[in-house]
């Protein structure tokens, strides 16, 4: 059997358990870790009293009663736990078992048709969590054995349709958002304005770099699958680490021009495969203090102009054949609804979660590429 498929198999299936795990632990108020304090970044033990960040109120902490609001009665709780959540099931079932049902596609198609649909899911995975997608559209095909130099999924205009997928969902998930800082632009002293200035600035560092040197990482790095395992370690560890040692206390009206700055120069570090974008911004994010799930808007709301300026830039390599075939709409298909998944999942996820299972899968997919490595010779 081949080993690519082999490998497929296992991430998918230990994905999808552990995404309708949490799922089931979120809708149902399952505590999953003990939180930590906004400011002292301790674990707060059942039992101990805890106040708001602004607020006169305090409370016992227990795992049936964090995470709701201070001001709620008692009562009013229980009549709200009482009160069927059949909707939201409904709705919190949906995106495993759409990403199943692409996982399937993805065995039953043939062909162009199973590739494109493949590294469409890759994509849209991975350009997201912090597990870098450009390591993984490279270690993909070298598992499947998918090693024709002259195939689609080889091509400069392959990438960019995969990337224009992710940018459309990037835009349909935060196009309310951009609205409202498009808005706030002339008026830089606003909340909305100032924040979009400070993604502008955010953006800059990326985009210099991304330009001279886009090109050649791609080339470079096509076949260093040492470099890439390396980067994927190095880069997890540093996560776990700064994600345990920082407090979660920043929320986007603390980010200074600094703050975004530095956002910024961790962006640029993206051009190497294995850091992952999303994964050196969300890391800095906590580094400076920032909460993981204001670090990780912070990091969707700056991929947006980075991705398009990218996908703008790369237009001028898609052939116009290219538009006639069914394997570039498939691969924008696949990559914008993953994309969507993953931005919602993520963004869910980190109101409770460490970044840990990322950690752990980043670690165990360079063992996995350096095992491999070795083998083949």
């Amino acid at each position: 059997m081949n080993i690519g498929w082999v490998t497929f198999g296992v991430i998918g299936t230990a994905a999808l358990g552990t995404l309708l795990y949490r799922t089931y632990k979120l809708e149902n108020n399952l505590p999953s870790q003990l939180p930590r304090g906004r400011t002292t970044g301790r674990r707060i033990e059942p039992g101990e009293t805890i106040a708001e960040p602004h607020g006169t109120m305090t409370r016992p902490y227990s795992p049936q009663t964090y995470g709701r609001s201070m001001r709620t009665s008692i009562s009013s709780q229980s009549q709200n736990a009482a009160r069927p959540q059949r909707v939201s099931r409904i709705f919190s079932t949906l995106p495993p078992i759409i990403l199943l049902g692409i996982v399937l596609l993805a065995v039953i198609l043939r062909g162009d048709f199973r590739i494109a649909t493949t590294l469409g899911l890759v994509q849209g995975l991975g350009e997201f969590l912090p597990i870098s997608s450009s390591a993984h559209l490279i270690i993909t095909p070298w598992l499947f054995g998918w090693n024709d130099p002259g195939a689609f999924y080889n091509t400069q205009w392959y990438d960019v349709a995969l990337h224009i997928g992710t940018l459309l969902a990037l835009l349909g998930f935060f196009w309310r958002d951009w609205i409202q800082l498009l808005l706030a632009a002339p008026q830089p002293q606003s909340e909305n304005g100032r924040l979009f200035w400070l993604l502008v600035l955010a953006s800059l560092p990326g985009a210099a770099i991304g330009f001279v040197l886009d090109r050649f990482a791609a080339d470079f790095f096509r076949d260093k699958y040492l470099i890439i395992a390396t980067s994927l370690v190095v880069m997890g560890v540093a996560l776990y680490v700064i994600d345990r040692a920082a407090p979660q206390r920043a929320e986007l009206n603390d980010i200074t021009w600094r703050k975004a700055l530095l956002v910024g120069l961790a962006q640029s570090l993206a051009f190497i495969p294995g850091v992952s974008r999303s994964g050196s911004t969300m890391t800095m994010g906590r580094a400076l203090g920032l909460r993981r799930e204001t670090a990780a808007r912070f990091s969707f709301l700056m991929a947006m102009p980075i991705t398009f300026g990218a996908a703008l830039l790369k237009l001028k390599d898609i052939e116009a054949a290219a538009l006639r075939t069914a394997p570039f709409w498939l691969g924008i298909g696949v990559s914008f609804i993953v994309g969507v998944l993953a931005i919602g999942f993520l963004l869910r996820y980190l109101k409770t979660n460490s970044f840990l299972p990322f950690v752990v899968y980043r670690i165990g997919l360079a063992a996995l590429i350096i095992l491999i490595y070795f083998v083949r010779g």
